[in-house]
């Protein structure tokens, strides 16, 4: 696969120069396209557009003159094919913002190699899944003070507790206060299926099936999960057509 295009936008020349440095550090990315405004960014995505080299991501600081970078996401956000959205800023209080408009992370300032990093592993792993993008959905989770963003398309299985559920990640895991009935109905198109009261599982992360005895369970990574009665029968069709697909 190629590497990404991106596009850094920010109005004050110094953080748009550090940015830039340590977009083009990392080996996933080809070339970084610069914006000091959000009038300069539209008119460099739509020459991309135009040129049939469209931008993958926008890397995007919020606080700036004219056009600011909330009203430029939305804007991007009503694209035919958007690019990613990654907010840069030194404000915490916009994480909101960032959410409605189904951001791919959200980095505050000064910002560190390794969180933007991370960002690039986001937008570049949504890269690769193109075709499932408008199914992704994406949850804020606060850890140490710090707003992230979980995308569905990264969650393995999902446990529930009580009011919360508790989103199993292959790098971590997150304690959100959505039920679980909550997430199974947001998350029908995205590839998720219900297979026990207190479980949801990504269905692409399923390895085994296993059926002893009457009991049912799946194997997803090191973890086996319960699988209930009334949804074994239902989850042992669903693995069949797609193995035959």
């Amino acid at each position: 696969m190629a590497g990404l295009r991106v596009l850094a936008v920010d109005d004050e020349l110094p953080a748009l120069e550090d940015l830039s440095y340590l977009l083009r550090a990392d080996p996933r990315i080809d070339e970084v396209l610069t914006a000091r405004d959000g009038a300069a960014a539209l008119r460099q995505l739509d020459r991309g557009i135009a040129e049939g080299r469209p931008v993958d991501a926008v890397f995007l600081d919020i606080r700036m003159r004219g056009l600011d970078g909330v009203v430029l996401g939305r804007l991007l956000a009503q694209f035919a094919n958007p690019p990613r959205v990654v907010f840069v800023t030194a404000y915490e209080e916009h994480a909101v913002d960032a959410f409605e408009i189904k951001a791919e992370d959200y980095l505050l300032k000064p910002v560190r190699p390794e969180r933007l990093a991370e960002a690039i592993r986001r937008v570049a792993l949504s890269s690769d899944v193109a075709p499932d993008a408008e199914d992704a959905d994406t949850i804020p989770v606060e850890l140490g003070g710090v707003t992230r963003f979980v995308s569905s398309a990264d969650v393995v299985y999902v446990e529930a507790h009580g009011d919360y559920a508790r989103l199993h990640t292959q790098t971590g895991t997150h304690l959100v206060r959505i039920p679980l009935n909550t997430l199974e109905e947001r998350w029908a198109t995205a590839g998720f299926v219900r297979v026990h009261r207190s479980h949801l599982v990504a269905v692409k992360h399923i390895e085994e099936l296993h059926i002893d005895s009457g009991r049912c369970t799946v194997t997803v990574g090191s973890t086996e999960i319960p699988v209930s009665r009334r949804h074994t029968r239902e989850l042992r069709d669903l693995l069949v057509r797609r193995a035959k697909r």
